[in-house]
């Protein structure tokens, strides 16, 4: 459950640093909002992996 929505989450961050690029944005606010994005898939990876 936790899984599907961390990957909307990233989703969502992924759309809004294509969205602050085509506003001409600063590049440090894409690049936060692709390591945010990276970060919510790697969470929803490891909730996907068998318990002890």
């Amino acid at each position: 459950m936790w899984s599907i929505v961390l990957m909307g989450l990233a989703g969502l961050l992924v759309g809004g640093a294509l969205s602050f690029r085509q506003q001409r944005k600063p590049l440090w606010t894409q690049i936060s909002f692709y390591v945010l994005a990276g970060m919510s898939l790697l969470a929803a990876y490891l909730l996907t992996l068998p318990g002890n």
